[in-house]
């Protein structure tokens, strides 16, 4: 490696050596050109020399011009115009041509000299400007002018004294810039020095004609007013002020081709507000498309699905992502611009489609999950039916011939039935949940009918006369608040329940044990999903919570701790507002 670096050392110097003389070489080309037309322009366009010279003029741009690669071969239509050119200076020489050429050549030039960030490289460029207007203004421009515009003296010293630039020209250093750079000019400016360039010369002909000025005169007042123009214009174009001036209309409309993305925007909001279904919403998006004047038509793919609007013509783009597939028929080439905003029109509406997707993908998951929490929360009902079922099993079991037992299952029956009849009903027609609500007193006393052979203790609070409670929501809750309860006491022999409801001013139900606190992480994630446990504590409780809110109530842990663990069902707002002559433990 130390053998080497020196070796590529030296191989770096010698590129770069070349790369300076081939710079240098192309600017040689430049300075000959510029000298064969400073002859050409001295000669006059009578002397028959001239033409050769601009002949030689003509073949040295062709080698200099940066439009053109010198590697790419030409076609029959630019040497059409090669041999037009060539025909025009030797037939129709005129100082009018020399005019137009020269302004070509400060066109090119000037284009140029915005592009190039090298320091060395910019002020070549602007000296051979500057070279090329005062040859216009001073030798040129006075030959067609009207009168004598410019003194004898005056001319010879520009003939003489303007080719001295051609010496700065040939000695300032060529900047480090690489063999491959690509010799291009700014086509925008380069109009633009044209046409004021024209501008300058025709307003400077025109106050001649009509005030009757001097050529320098009117030369003079013709540049500033081209620069207070072009000063003004500066300003407007980007206003220091704060507002956008013409520069941001100039961008919003190469940005919008005559379609502004607001238009396009509302009318995608507009279709996906009236239209769920994607492929219906894509189909109704891509013939909107294809009514944009400058588009022929559009087909796309998405989904396994397809279709098409408008005509297909030869200029096509394509925009593809994971969900859409979008090809664009353009009735024009289409150039950067416009495929640039090609593209961001269908990235608009790959974005609105893929909304479309999730907004479905939503509404089933919604339809899926009320399904679910339908089935659970019928499953808890059932489920506890059967519990009440297998408590009349157990007790005939134990006591068959007793009076009591008849008694009771002469109450229970109906009740379980009608219960029963209700659950399938909800089954049936899960969306009728008229949420009815039933006496106050009555509901507590079947409560305690239906649990009094489980040892639990009821403790009866203030119940006002017209008081009522949703009677699925206090059944539920109950049921499953009970159920519990009843299953940490088979876990834990010897603890005591309590039931305990009041209606005045609001129902309130409260299911409190003595038994062991709840686990802190259990106890945070009650009523808010499901939870998985060997007694099934959660899931219910989690349905029951979800239909308490709709309810407009609030189930919640009201005491957690040891000897201490009460439930609280109550209207939202209202919880531990139940008197304490009843919840006490």
């Amino acid at each position: 490696m130390q053998i080497a670096s020196p070796a590529r050392r030296r191989l770096a110097r010698l590129a770069q050596g070349v790369r300076t003389a081939s710079e240098r070489h192309w600017r040689l080309v430049a300075i000959a050109m510029l000298g064969l037309l400073h002859l050409a322009v001295v000669r006059g366009t009578e002397d028959g020399w001239a033409r050769a010279l601009l002949l030689a003029h003509f073949g040295l741009a062709l080698l200099w011009q940066p439009l053109l690669s010198a590697e790419q071969r030409i076609s029959a239509a630019q040497a059409a115009a090669i041999g037009l050119g060539a025909a025009a200076v030797t037939f129709w020489l005129d100082w009018w041509l020399l005019v137009f050429w020269i302004v070509v050549l400060a066109g090119l030039v000037g284009g140029k000299v915005f592009l190039h960030r090298a320091r060395w490289e910019r002020r070549w460029h602007l000296l051979v400007l500057v070279y090329l207007l005062a040859l216009l203004a001073v030798v040129v421009l006075p030959e067609i002018a009207p009168g004598r515009a410019i003194s004898r003296e005056v001319r010879s010293a520009a003939e003489l004294g303007l080719p001295l630039l051609f010496v700065p020209l040939a000695l300032i250093p060529a900047d480090r810039e690489g063999e491959e750079a690509p010799q291009v000019i700014d086509f925008f400016y380069s109009v633009f020095l044209m046409l004021a360039l024209g501008t300058i010369v025709l307003g400077s002909f025109a106050l001649m004609t009509l005030r009757r000025l001097a050529y320098l005169e009117a030369l003079t007042a013709t540049v500033f007013a081209v620069a207070g123009t072009i000063l003004l214009l500066a300003f407007v174009w980007n206003p220091r002020a704060g507002s956008g001036g013409l520069a941001l209309i100039f961008s919003r409309y190469l940005f919008s081709i005559g379609v502004p993305i607001e238009r396009w925007l509302h009318f995608l909001s507009e279709l996906s507000r009236v239209e769920e279904r994607p492929v219906r919403f894509l189909a109704e998006a891509v013939a909107g498309l294809a009514r944009i004047p400058w588009i022929a038509g559009a087909r796309w793919q998405a989904g396994g699905e397809g279709g098409e609007a408008g005509e297909v013509s030869e200029h096509r783009l394509d925009y593809a992502d994971a969900h859409l597939s979008l090809a664009l028929y353009s009735r024009h080439r289409v150039g950067p611009a416009l495929a640039w905003h090609l593209q961001l029109l269908g990235r608009l509406l790959s974005e609105f489609y893929r909304a479309k997707l999730r907004e479905q993908a939503l509404r089933e998951a919604s339809y899926l999950q009320a399904v679910h929490e339908t089935g659970a929360r019928l499953t808890h009902d059932v489920r506890n039916l059967l519990q009440s079922l297998g408590t009349l099993c157990a007790m005939a079991e134990k006591e068959p011939e007793s009076p009591q037992l008849l008694a009771l299952v002469r109450r229970q029956l109906p009740a379980i039935a009608e219960r029963l009849a209700a659950t399938l009903e909800k089954l049936r027609a899960p969306a009728r949940d008229d949420g009815s609500a039933i006496d106050a007193r009555e509901w507590w006393q079947g409560l305690q009918r239906r649990y009094q052979a489980q040892g639990l203790a009821f403790d009866t609070g203030a119940i006002a006369p017209d008081a009522r409670v949703p009677q699925a929501l206090f059944d539920s809750a109950a049921e499953n608040l009970i159920a519990n309860a009843l299953a940490k006491r088979a876990r834990e022999p010897g603890i005591a329940v309590r039931v305990a409801f009041a209606a005045d001013p609001a129902p309130t139900l409260r299911v409190c044990d003595d038994g062991s606190a709840i686990a802190p992480e259990v106890a945070q994630a009650l009523f808010r999903a499901p939870i998985a446990s060997t007694s099934g504590l959660g899931i219910g409780l989690y349905q029951t919570a979800k239909l308490a809110d709709a309810n407009g109530y609030a189930l919640a842990l009201a005491a957690n701790r040891e000897g201490e663990v009460c439930f609280e069902l109550a209207p939202a707002g209202t919880q531990g507002s139940t008197p304490a002559a009843i919840m006490r433990p």
